[in-house]
């Protein structure tokens, strides 16, 4: 990481770019970000027209996942980033004595250059892969250097967990059938410097609370989030915090719908903008995905909506099986979820597939889902 450091010994902020995109969505993405200076990748480094310097004590300018549009450029202080660093850390009792970091998750997201800085911040040693390639994860687990590492949902599957002290999984809703004790969901952004709620308990520092639908406090239903590693604005100068429930200001407004419980862990429903409603019923697609994914002849699900004139929409499942000659049938999964969920979260439609669209972070991109 030493290009990383060497931005920041200059004042400037690193933005990462994915190497695997194409050439028009590279452009527009530069565009957005309007960096003053770009390290092509034999190191030779243009000027660019246009480019706007950032603010002193800027790290890090992370594009979102633009799994809802156009991605937005997010800019992290260094204190956001250490203060994102020791949390995680202290949380997870990490000892940069006796722990190793792997970081196989894409650099140009948060999921996995937090990784990267939580490590250097920490001085805790670590490993960076190219990308995640479970052959090569698990042997390395496996030499004994890595004891925890970062992975979204589809990754897990493909390896044995057992094989680290401890996995941080997000990116996604984790997958149904529970899971092994070393792994740990978290809920997080960009936004929010990467993971803040990890099963459910927020991060020291970490304040949550949801929103009430009045003016100024976020949408019912709305996670908000207030804490010393979030954002301190977007690249176009965009402010996104709202005054909240308590009206002292700096809450981030998520765009996620969910629920305190009685122990004030947390409870994520899905996307806001994500709820299904057929009949004048909402349905939120995870709880249902869950089920669907359980059946013994899926591999992965997804669900979403169509048009429905009866219903206004209707819920639609879309199963990639794990062996194409034997699919799950409609009435398997009719079966599934009516045992659970109420009958409006029924699917009334399913939808077999090669694989499910999804973005670099292993979000299933449910507008792509025909």
């Amino acid at each position: 990481m030493d290009a990383l450091t060497a931005v920041w010994d200059t004042g400037d902020a690193a933005a990462p770019l994915d190497p695997r995109l194409p050439p028009a969505a590279a452009t527009a993405l530069v565009a957005a970000l309007r960096p003053t200076r770009l390290v092509r990748s034999d190191g030779e480094i243009v000027s660019m027209q246009g480019g706007e310097p950032v603010e002193e004590g800027d790290a890090l300018v992370l594009a979102t996942s633009g799994s809802t549009g156009a991605p937005r450029g997010v800019v992290l202080t260094h204190g956001a980033v250490a203060a994102s660093a020791h949390a995680t850390s202290a949380r997870l009792g990490v000892d940069p004595a006796a722990h190793h970091w792997l970081a196989c998750l894409p650099l140009s997201h948060v999921g996995g250059l937090s990784v990267v800085t939580r490590a250097l911040l920490t001085g805790t040693p670590f490993t960076v892969l190219p990308g995640f390639d479970a052959a090569e994860v698990s042997a390395m687990a496996r030499w004994g250097a890595p004891t925890h590492v970062s992975l979204v949902s589809t990754a897990l599957r493909r390896i044995d967990p057992a094989l680290f002290t401890c996995i941080l999984l997000g990116g996604a809703a984790p997958p149904g059938g529970g899971l092994p004790a070393n792994v740990v969901t978290t809920y997080g952004m960009t936004e929010t410097g990467s993971g803040v709620v990890y099963d459910g308990v927020p991060l020291d520092g970490v304040e949550v609370a949801i929103g009430t639908g009045r003016p100024g406090e976020g949408a019912a239903g709305e996670v908000l989030v207030r804490a010393p590693m979030l954002m301190r604005a977007y690249r176009d100068g965009s402010d996104p915090f709202i005054a909240g429930p308590d009206g002292r200001g700096g809450w981030l407004p998520t765009g996620d719908g969910g629920r305190l419980g009685p122990d004030a862990t947390l409870q994520v429903d899905g996307r806001l903008a994500e709820v299904i409603t057929t009949g004048g019923e909402k349905v939120w697609p995870v709880p249902v995905e869950q089920l669907v994914a359980s059946h013994p002849d899926v591999a992965e699900a997804a669900v979403w909506r169509r048009p429905d004139e009866e219903w206004g929409e209707r819920v639609v499942a879309w199963v990639v099986p794990k062996d194409p000659s034997t699919p799950p049938s409609l009435g398997d999964v009719v079966e599934l979820v009516r045992a659970v969920l109420p009958p409006w979260a029924v699917p009334k439609e399913l939808v077999v597939v090669d694989r499910l669209p999804r973005t670099a972070s292993g979000k299933v991109r449910r507008r792509d889902l025909v």
